[in-house]
């Protein structure tokens, strides 16, 4: 159960994480931002990216095996990054209408559950 709760908090983390780096790209479509600075922009994205340590912090914490959790040091890294990928690639589709997902993507897609197959294989 810890594994699925460690992806759960993962996958907020990385929500959080992705709308801290690339959403701030969308502001000036937003009236209230427009005029924004860059230094506004900035502590907009810190304050995103706070409630995304407060999820990954607990993700690796409980789902490290050393605190009793089911994945070593190098799965919790693997599968953050690939739900990094994952929820990158919703946003970027949802948000940025003028992003396609092409074939080479997709390969890279299966590498990277390949590199997980073999990160947790025995």
């Amino acid at each position: 159960m810890r594994g699925f709760f460690t992806i759960g908090l993962l996958v907020l983390s990385n929500i959080f994480m992705t709308l801290a780096w690339y959403g701030h790209l969308k502001f000036k479509e937003w009236k209230w931002f427009e005029q924004a600075g860059l230094v506004t922009i900035v502590l907009i994205s810190w304050g995103l990216a706070l409630f995304e340590y407060c999820f990954q912090v607990p993700a690796n914490r409980m789902g490290y095996e050393g605190n009793g959790g089911p994945f070593s040091l190098l799965q919790l890294k693997v599968i953050q990054e690939v739900v990094t990928l994952v929820v990158f690639v919703g946003f970027s589709m949802l948000f940025f209408k003028n992003e396609t997902l092409k074939w080479n993507h997709l390969v890279g897609f299966v590498f990277l559950v390949l590199a997980v197959y073999f990160i947790f294989k025995k």
